[in-house]
């Protein structure tokens, strides 16, 4: 076998799934509803997606190295759908969209204080597919309000609390 070989077969030796498999009760990531539109922080500890679990669409989130769902209290509400959520780099901060006003709008949910706050909704129209910098200061999303879809950025400003992904030292 040449160095070619060998350099295929321990590199593919390196890559695995480390996703648990389906339980019936939803504790884990994944479940026997549909689990969807992943999105991994920074570092890769954190990954937000959806899910029909508990019989509704919700935003989860779940941390890769505890291997245990986080609890997200005042983000999910009974009867109100959420979708399309993206992360910050260090998972302080969850954008998703809601309909909790009767229209789609962007949401941004803070995990320190435990607070949502609607970013898009005095805006005339839906907003929809949010992402979120990585220090949690913008968040860019479409919108159809001129009639067509559009993106739009919304800068929280420089009072904002923010965060950074860690820094490694430098050699």
């Amino acid at each position: 076998m040449g160095l070619l070989g060998i350099l295929w077969i321990s590199g593919c030796r390196a890559r695995t799934a480390i996703a648990p498999p389906p339980v019936p009760f939803g504790a884990t990531l994944n479940s026997r509803a549909a689990d969807q539109q992943p999105r991994l922080s920074y570092s890769g500890q954190y990954l937000v997606f959806t899910s029909d679990r508990r019989g509704q669409q919700r935003v989860f989130l779940y941390d890769l190295q505890r291997r245990q769902l986080i609890p997200l209290p005042g983000l999910n509400q009974q009867g109100i759908f959420t979708d399309q959520p993206d992360i910050s780099a260090d998972g302080r901060y969850l954008v998703y969209v809601s309909e909790q006003y009767g229209k789609p709008d962007v949401f941004l949910y803070d995990r320190q204080s435990l607070r949502a706050e609607p970013l898009t909704r005095d805006l005339p129209g839906e907003a929809r597919h949010p992402t979120i910098s990585g220090n949690g200061r913008f968040v860019a999303y479409s919108t159809n309000r001129t009639g067509q879809w559009d993106i739009e950025v919304f800068d929280r400003g420089v009072e904002a609390p923010t965060s950074l992904p860690p820094q490694t030292p430098a050699p």
